[in-house]
């Protein structure tokens, strides 16, 4: 008797482990330059992961894992630190807890978010990247095992640093994020609210256009799930990674020394300004607007004040204080500082080449003579 009994329960615990499926494993990645706190938040109704919130150092990992069934999202914090009282705030992404753990409260705005739903109907998983609450950093979801050239079990989000590219309407203050049509203006046709609350009135705008071009793998708006969304069967793991485009530190300081070293050139020659270089028209491009206002994109008109200075993925182009995108007539500079020199301007014509200070010259005069 008690050998069937324990016979049933092995049964019922087998059963109940088969219903429910594997718990997956988040594994957080950080490859941007500095540190970063991710905050995690599950949905109504869904079980609270462990931790809520850490800090995540540059080139480290951590993984967290989550039973069958969750649902939730995710972000990362920036520029975290301990105020006057005690209390942690953050740049970015803060969720308002003071705390290191965010204890179910929100990111702020603007916040890049990845959006999960576990083992949901048919006991698939539906994960996206999510830009409709804004942006602060870029931000990719990785399944595993996901084959090759899939579309629906496959990477999504957003790798583009839409701090760069940010019309100025949108750009949070300090330049740390870009804020969502509808967190700016509150409108309802930006927010997909009133009479717009669904898809046939509730249509892309040149604000989320700017989104989804550069980002062609993420929510740009509320309705945007056609393209947006991805599944995966369920019971895999998932990889979520900050910054997911890295290059070598070098490349940033490397262009800041070639756009010094252009600017002190052309302060003394004559020549004319070089050509805009101008998208091809892939992803990053910014599309035409065919409704509504048309965005102020960065580099656009003349301007009145300095670039706010913005938090920077690494590899991204700029100074030492991440200000200075390549932009307008010096983008082959950035292009350089990467090895790509097919878009440098042409060679000065020798009638500008003349217009050097006379100084340099004769050094150069010298220097021929005596190695002569």
């Amino acid at each position: 008797m008690g050998v069937a009994r324990v016979f049933v329960v092995v049964l019922v615990l087998i059963f109940i482990f088969v219903r429910e499926g594997r718990a997956a494993t988040f594994t957080f990645v950080n490859r941007c330059t500095g540190t970063v706190w991710p905050g995690i938040q599950s949905n109504a109704g869904s079980s609270r992961l462990d931790p809520t919130g850490f800090v995540l150092p540059p080139g480290t990992s951590r993984a967290v894992p989550a039973p069958s069934g969750w649902s939730g999202r995710v972000w990362a914090r920036t520029g975290c630190a301990q105020d006057a009282t005690g209390k942690m705030v953050c740049a970015t992404g803060d969720c308002g807890s003071g705390s290191l753990e965010c204890n179910g409260q929100n990111a702020a705005t603007p916040a890049t978010l990845a959006e999960f739903t576990l083992s949901g109907g048919g006991g698939d998983d539906f994960y996206d990247v999510s830009l409709v609450d804004g942006y602060n950093l870029p931000i990719l979801i990785e399944p595993a095992g996901a084959a090759t050239g899939a579309t629906t079990c496959a990477a999504a989000g957003c790798a583009a640093d839409l701090n760069a590219r940010c019309p100025a309407e949108l750009r949070a203050e300090g330049g740390a994020g870009c804020r969502s049509a509808c967190d700016a203006f509150g409108k309802p046709e930006y927010c997909c609210s009133g009479a717009y609350a669904n898809p046939n009135t509730c249509r892309p705008t040149p604000y989320s256009q700017v989104f989804k071009s550069a980002c062609p793998k993420s929510y740009s708006y509320a309705y945007d799930d056609p393209t947006s969304t991805f599944t995966c069967a369920g019971g895999r793991d998932y990889t979520i990674t900050f910054c997911p485009v890295a290059t070598p530190r070098f490349a940033a300081a490397l262009s800041s020394v070639l756009r010094l070293t252009w600017s002190q050139f052309t302060s003394h020659a004559t020549a004319p300004a070089l050509p805009h270089v101008k998208s091809s028209g892939g992803p990053g491009s910014t599309p035409a607007a065919p409704t509504g206002p048309t965005p102020t994109l960065p580099g656009a008109g003349t301007g009145t004040g300095a670039t706010p200075q913005m938090p920077r993925p690494a590899g991204s182009q700029g100074g030492p204080d991440g200000q200075g995108v390549m932009l307008g007539d010096n983008s082959w500079l950035a292009s350089l500082a990467t090895g790509d020199v097919s878009s440098a301007p042409p060679r000065l014509p020798l009638r500008h080449r003349a217009s050097l200070p006379l100084a340099p010259q004769l050094l150069l005069l010298g220097l021929g003579l005596l190695l002569l």
